[in-house]
């Protein structure tokens, strides 16, 4: 039974090969900004005030700090992408909790990340996003067929062709997941 459900993944997954980023609707890699070329312990760049600032001030909005955490989590800052989301308006946003899922994996608490995820689904069930890092920490995990299973959701909810879509299709292609 593994076997078919493995080629099955083999046979939806050979047609994609290129280099995808992420985001909710963002098809590009965070590029660097002066968040990460200049900022010092997880503070962001405010273009306002055209200097760092830690990432609770008000003259940031909480899409300038989600940008931040893509910034910082693409980097490998982990712990910075965390301190921003700590001061997110709405800790329960789904975006939010997405990202505190992503950032717990990447730091090895698998387990917590999955837990945030989780969370993350049941504010919204049609986060693509969530779906496919869920996916990838299951190709991680070598647990090919759960990617799969979540990669039929991400198509099932409308998710063909996009960025969740792909990378997690590749990530079960290749076995090599992604850092944003």
């Amino acid at each position: 039974m593994f076997a078919k459900h493995l080629a099955i993944v083999a046979a939806l997954t050979l047609g994609s090969n290129a280099v995808f980023a992420a985001g909710d609707e963002d098809t590009m890699v965070p590029k660097p900004t002066q968040t990460t070329k200049e900022c010092k312990n997880g503070k962001i760049w405010s273009e306002k005030k055209k200097r760092c600032v830690k990432p609770g001030n008000a003259a940031l909005d909480d899409d300038t700090r989600y940008d931040a955490v893509r910034e910082y989590a693409y980097a490998g800052q982990y712990e910075n992408a965390q301190n921003i989301l700590q001061t997110m308006q709405n800790p329960n946003d789904d975006r939010v909790l997405t990202y505190w899922g992503f950032t717990h994996r990447k730091m090895g608490d698998v387990e917590l990340g999955m837990a945030f995820y989780q969370r993350a689904l049941t504010e919204n069930p049609d986060n693509l996003l969530v779906r496919s890092y869920m996916g990838q920490a299951h190709v991680e995990a070598g647990e090919t067929y759960l990617a799969w299973v979540q990669l039929q959701e991400i198509r099932t909810r409308g998710g063909t062709g996009g960025w969740p879509e792909q990378s997690l299709a590749e990530a079960i292609r290749t076995g090599e997941t992604y850092s944003y």
